[in-house]
């Protein structure tokens, strides 16, 4: 995406930051090191103390960009999906045909991603394994309406629309577009996460990954089906 894309830029709702991480060099070291952190310990292990050691900082400088371990899954979460929303416009732009346009809407928001060349504090790949396993847990939780009140899901939430306007450019009559992407996007996160951890619950394996392939299948089957 690098090449066609080099200026993008990625501003997520200053709601969830004291300081702006993308505006200094220790910002972007917090980025990058809570992503690994994250990718390695998991959520409930990871804390600002082990975080200040990993970027070879301190925890007081730490809580100077973030209030709390929750506003940096939710930063984090938040940042991928405005990520993925520049994915999809890329995959989309110049295709007329509706049908081609939702294959890759759904190749864009289930497949596994490449590294992006122009963020270089964040890798990509471990980003998205942080959330198929954490981000459920950036909303699942008290917080989520007077988050959701300050805009904080808006990149979420314009990526489910973009491909609803596009399920319902093939089907205009689909009463339930915005339930069936948000069934794929986190539907893949949890096939992945079973492959991994629960494989009797999934069909899908490391060596065999028929989550797209699923997901076009449910998609294309509930979008041809005329409801009763």
């Amino acid at each position: 995406m690098h090449d066609y894309l080099p200026n993008i830029q990625i501003k997520v709702n200053n709601y969830l930051f004291i300081k702006d991480p993308e505006s200094s060099a220790l910002g972007k070291r917090i980025i990058a090191g809570s992503i690994e952190l994250l990718y390695q310990q998991g959520f409930e292990d990871f804390n600002f103390k082990k975080l200040a050691k990993h970027i070879h900082s301190t925890e007081a400088s730490i809580y100077r960009y973030f209030e709390n371990k929750h506003k940096i899954l939710l930063y984090l979460t938040m940042w991928y999906w405005g990520w993925t929303e520049s994915k999809l416009i890329l995959s989309t732009t110049n295709i007329n045909d509706p049908k081609e346009l939702l294959k890759r809407a759904i190749r864009v928001i289930t497949q596994d991603v490449q590294e992006d060349g122009n963020f270089e504090h964040i890798n990509e790949i471990k980003l998205q394994k942080v959330i198929y396993d954490e981000s459920a847990k950036a909303y699942l939780n008290k917080y989520v309406d007077d988050e959701n009140k300050h805009g904080v899901f808006s990149f979420y939430k314009s990526v489910v629309k973009r491909v609803s306007d596009i399920m319902l450019a093939i089907n205009p009559e689909y009463p339930f577009p915005n339930m069936l992407v948000t069934t794929i996007i986190e539907g893949a996160h949890l096939q992945r996460y079973f492959g991994e951890h629960l494989p009797g619950l999934t069909n899908c394996s490391s060596k065999r990954d028929h989550i797209t392939q699923f997901s076009e299948h449910l998609v294309f089957s509930a979008l041809n089906n005329k409801m009763i």
